[in-house]
C-alpha cells in the first residue's frame, strides 16, 4: 500500500473528478500525440513503395499526399459529428452499436482496443529504435527498454489525466514547433535559391526494380494512411474534456487536424525538393533536418522530440482505451471491473490491461516495429470504415 500511494498518490474524492478534465490546450498533448507522431513515419512508408520504381517515381509521393489530406481532412469532419451526436464518447463503438447493431459496435470496438494495444507496441518499438540510432550501444537492451517506458508511461496515467496532461504537454509542443520550425526555414531557403544539403545516406534502391502501376500507386496511398492511424482518439474521450465537451473536443480536433496535415505535406514537399530517398540507416525526417540545419543543436532537437512524441503516443492510448474499456464493462461485454474507477479517478484497471498486454507484444516481438506495423493498420482502418457507415445510416433514417 505504501509503494501505491509513493508511485500513484493520494486518493481523490469523487466530487473532484470534474476539476481532472482536460483543456484544450492539455488535451491537445494528450490526445494528438497519437496521429501527430505519425509524421515520423508517414511520408517514408510512402516513398519506401515508390522508390521500387526509381527515384524519378518519388515525385508522385506530393499528389498521394495532397489525397492524404483531403482523406484527413473528411474523417476529421465526419468525428466531429460523432462527437456532437455521441458527447459520451465511444467512437466507432458507440457509433456502430446504435446504426449497425450490437455485433458491428462489438467488431469495431474490438478493432479499437486492439489499435490502442499496437499504438503503445508499435510507438514505443519506434521510439527506443530512434534512441537506439542515436546510441548503438543500447540496442542489445531494446526490449527492456521497451517494457520500461511502458511501466513509466502506465505509472504517470495511473496517477491521473490533469498530471498526465501537464507532463506531456512540453514535449508535444516542442515537437510542433521543431518541426514547423523546420518547414519554415525550408520554405525561405527554397525561396531564396539556397543550396541545401542533399541525402548524405545510401537510398535502399536507385534504379527501379517493379514497373510503375497504378496498383503501386495505391499501395503508396495504402502506406502513406498510416498518417491517419489516432484520428479517432478524440472522438473516443470527449467525457475526458473540460465542459462544454463536445465543443472543446470538436475544436481540439479540427486544431489536431491543421497541424497534422500541414505538417504531413510540409515534409511530403521538403523531401521532393531535397530529393531525399528512403535509407536504411536513416529516416526521411532526419535528412530532412540534417539538409535544413546541418549537424548542430536543431537538428538534435528534431530527432529528440520526435523520439518523444512516438512515447506520447503510446500516452494518448492509455486515454483512450480505459474509456472504451469502461463503455463495454457498462454493457456488460467486458468484467464490470473496468468500469471502476481508481483512487486517482482514472480507469486503472483498463490502464494495467492495456500495459500488461503491450509489454507481452514488445517482447513477443522483440520490439521490432516492423513486425508490429501491418497488425497496426487493420484495426485502424476497420474501425474507421464501421463508424463511417454507421454515421451515414443516421443521417439517411434521421
Amino acid at each position: 500500500m505504501f509503494l501505491k500511494r509513493i508511485l500513484v498518490g493520494l486518493p481523490l474524492k469523487t466530487a473532484q473528478a470534474a476539476h481532472e478534465r482536460l483543456s484544450k490546450r492539455y488535451a491537445l498533448a494528450v490526445f494528438a500525440s497519437d496521429p501527430l507522431s505519425s509524421v515520423a513515419y508517414a511520408t517514408e512508408e510512402i516513398l519506401l513503395v515508390l522508390v521500387l520504381a526509381g527515384t524519378a517515381a518519388l515525385s508522385y509521393s506530393i499528389p498521394i499526399s495532397g489525397v492524404i489530406v483531403l482523406l484527413l481532412t473528411i474523417l476529421t469532419l465526419s468525428y466531429q459529428q460523432i462527437i456532437y451526436e455521441y458527447p459520451a464518447g465511444g467512437g466507432a463503438y458507440t457509433v456502430a452499436k446504435a446504426n449497425l447493431g450490437v455485433w458491428s459496435g462489438l467488431t469495431a470496438a474490438a478493432a479499437l482496443m486492439i489499435d490502442y494495444i499496437l499504438t503503445v507496441a508499435v510507438s514505443v518499438a519506434a521510439g527506443v529504435a530512434a534512441l537506439t540510432s542515436a546510441v548503438p550501444a543500447l540496442f542489445p537492451h531494446r526490449v527492456t527498454l521497451g517494457l520500461a517506458i511502458i511501466i513509466l508511461v502506465l505509472v504517470v496515467n495511473l496517477r491521473g489525466v490533469r498530471e498526465s496532461g501537464k507532463i506531456f504537454a512540453t514535449p508535444t509542443y516542442v515537437f510542433i514547433g521543431a518541426v514547423f520550425f523546420m518547414l519554415a526555414m525550408g520554405v525561405v531557403q527554397m525561396m531564396s535559391g539556397q543550396s541545401l544539403g542533399g541525402p548524405a545516406c545510401q537510398p535502399v534502391a536507385m534504379e527501379a526494380m517493379e514497373a510503375l502501376t497504378l496498383f503501386m500507386l495505391l499501395r503508396a496511398f495504402a502506406a502513406g494512411c498510416t498518417a491517419l492511424t489516432g484520428v479517432e482518439t478524440i472522438s473516443n474521450g470527449v467525457s475526458a474534456f473540460r465542459k462544454p465537451e463536445p465543443r472543446n473536443a470538436s475544436l481540439t480536433m479540427a486544431g489536431m487536424a491543421i497541424i497534422l496535415g500541414t505538417m504531413f505535406i510540409g515534409i511530403s514537399v521538403m523531401a521532393h525538393y531535397l530529393h531525399i530517398a528512403p535509407c536504411t540507416d536513416e529516416t526521411v525526417v532526419s535528412q530532412i533536418a540534417r539538409a535544413t540545419f546541418g549537424s548542430g543543436f536543431m537538428y538534435y532537437l528534431i530527432q529528440i522530440s520526435t523520439m518523444l512524441i512516438l512515447f506520447l503516443a503510446a500516452n494518448s492510448a492509455y486515454n483512450g482505451f480505459p474509456r472504451l474499456a469502461s463503455l463495454l464493462a457498462k454493457d456488460s461485454y467486458m468484467p464490470h471491473q473496468m468500469a471502476l474507477m481508481g483512487d486517482r479517478l482514472v480507469f486503472s484497471n483498463g490502464i494495467v490491461f492495456l500495459g500488461g498486454f503491450s509489454c507481452f507484444l514488445i517482447w513477443f516481438f522483440e520490439g521490432d516495429t516492423h513486425s508490429l506495423i501491418p497488425l497496426y493498420a487493420v484495426g485502424v482502418f476497420l474501425s474507421f470504415t464501421l463508424s463511417q457507415a454507421g454515421m451515414v445510416k443516421r443521417w439517411l433514417t434521421k
